[in-house]
């Protein structure tokens, strides 16, 4: 999920796993594609806040190296790799 931040230009993305997993990461264009680690919250959700220019944002979770879409945002493009990522639009 991914939500405005406390402060002007910065974004919170977040993710609840369904199950038990050891690393949450973030990566997306605006991260050159390179995981950043998400901090466990005290309810088991992952979080991490960043700063989004306007435009379209493509990203994806890794879970314990697995890369998901975000299953709290239905908005998708289709990859290079013939897979899915996550669409982010801000305005």
């Amino acid at each position: 999920m991914m939500s405005k931040g406390t402060k002007a230009g910065t974004f919170k993305f977040s993710l609840k796993p369904a199950s038990s997993v050891k690393q949450v990461a973030l990566a997306g264009d605006f991260t050159d594609w390179k995981p950043v680690a998400m901090k466990k919250q005290k309810d088991g959700t992952y979080a991490i806040t960043t700063t989004l220019s306007t435009g379209a944002h493509e990203y994806k979770f890794i879970l314990d190296g697995q890369w998901v879409v975000d299953p709290d945002n239905n908005r998708w493009a289709l990859n290079s790799y013939g897979t899915l990522n996550s669409v982010a639009q801000i305005d």
